[in-house]
């Protein structure tokens, strides 16, 4: 599957590397309603172009997850900053 990175030569392989630490660190760095988000430019980043459409949960399910994730927050990282930062997409 990564065999296009045995052709590269060592300069093009710290190119890559970076670039996808850039891309890891800004998924890594999105925060309050950012969290929620599809996140296609992350996985853009991968040679493989394809354009996967997710299985989206029905509404009430989906919603658990939302609950779920963000309780987690609170167990993960309880000393995080909190936001009442209304949602203004």
């Amino acid at each position: 599957m990564d065999e296009d990175l045995d052709q590269l030569s060592h300069a093009e392989l710290v190119a890559e590397i970076k670039k996808l630490r850039d891309g890891i660190r800004k998924h890594r760095d999105t925060s309050s309603h950012e969290l929620c988000w599809h996140h296609p430019d992350l996985w853009g980043l991968l040679p493989e172009k394809t354009d996967p459409i997710p299985t989206v949960p029905e509404w009430p399910k989906f919603l658990e997850g939302c609950l779920r994730y963000r309780q987690s927050l609170d167990e993960q990282a309880p000393n995080a900053l909190r936001t009442d930062e209304p949602y203004d997409g």
